[in-house]
């Protein structure tokens, strides 16, 4: 049996594998050029300590100096000596470039780009590699600026299907993709994307999920919801809040409508800043997470938005005096 294996650098940098049932992930990875950090190969030195987390796995055998009791319960692994049972991710210590890693690039072409709103516009790439694409929901890429020689990055807002690929592009005055996609893309564009990058991505879901986006941060909740659906869907619960400053803002919820009746245990609210907005939710999203939305803190927080929300909403967890069992984010700010 073979499995997928994300090795996770610390540079945010993601690599896949695959590594069959019989050999280690250490062995795996060293068969398919890259250089996890290693030196014994039995067990009894801690160079290859990583952190599994996600996926089934066994260790053979290895010694307390190397890796202790403790670490093991918590989640920590020796790639030299771990057998996967299923798909696994594992954060690497090590920077890629440290283990040799070339980031992946793939040409892509364009298929369509929609403007969903005056702020928003969604780009779908296609191409033969699109397929054999590999990221964890959540991550993004740089795709280049056809015409330049600059890259910006966006977040999938969906998993490869068919061949295609999708994003959630913020429509930014004079931005350099912006101007691109609104004034001079065509289907048959080529569009270079490399990646996937980023250390924002859903984890097992083990306990109650609260996602908050802000704009275009939907983008990678599509990719994350797309993705259990595919997994067959969570016994936890999942809700996400989606918060925009103007109900012209509001894009995708035709998706997130589908998502509800894919999915039994997830909702979704949506809530305008604008004081004139018709939403009945007003206010920014901090204003709309509600105590059972918090588990009394036995709950996996994701938030993808600007620094300013990641900031109030890390601040108003404070204040309620609540300490998630964890807390992943993705700040971003718009380029040009």
């Amino acid at each position: 049996m073979t499995y997928k294996i994300a090795l996770n650098f610390e540079d945010g940098v993601t690599r896949f594998i695959d590594c069959k049932s019989t050999e280690t992930v250490a062995d795996a990875a060293y068969r398919q050029g890259v250089n996890v950090p290693i030196d014994c190969r039995d067990g009894a030195c801690g160079a290859c300590k990583s952190f599994a987390e996600s996926g089934k796995f066994e260790l053979d055998f290895y010694i307390e100096d190397a890796l202790s009791e403790e670490e093991a319960g918590l989640g920590y692994v020796l790639t030299c000596q771990m057998h996967p049972k299923s798909d696994c991710v594992i954060r690497i210590p090590a920077s890629s470039e440290v283990c040799k890693i070339r980031q992946s690039s793939i040409a892509a072409t364009v298929k369509e780009v929609r403007q969903l709103s005056a702020s928003t516009i969604n780009l779908t790439l296609q191409g033969e590699g699109i397929d054999k694409l590999s990221f964890l929901p959540g991550q993004y890429a740089n795709l280049g600026v056809p015409g330049s020689d600059q890259h910006r990055a966006y977040s999938f807002s969906s998993m490869p299907k068919a061949g295609e690929v999708s994003f959630l592009i913020r429509n930014v005055p004079n931005g350099l993709m912006s101007g691109y996609l609104t004034g001079k893309a065509r289907p048959g564009d080529e569009i270079k994307l490399a990646g996937p990058l980023g250390s924002f991505y859903l984890r097992d879901i083990q306990r109650p999920v609260l996602m908050l986006a802000g704009g275009t941060g939907l983008a990678p909740f599509l990719a994350m919801l797309d993705k259990i659906v595919a997994d067959g869907g969570s016994a936890q619960p999942i809700h996400l809040i989606y918060g925009v400053n103007t109900d012209a803002d509001v894009v995708e919820t035709d998706k997130l409508d589908a998502f509800t009746r894919l999915l039994p245990n997830f909702t979704y609210a949506v809530c305008v800043v604008a004081e004139d907005s018709a939403c009945p939710r007003k206010g920014y999203v901090t204003a709309h997470i509600e105590p059972a939305h918090l588990n009394e803190g036995d709950v996996d927080i994701y938030l993808c938005g600007p620094p300013p929300m990641v900031e109030a909403v890390a601040h108003n967890l404070r204040e309620r005096k609540v300490e998630p069992a964890s807390f992943h984010y993705e700040k971003f700010a718009a380029s040009v």
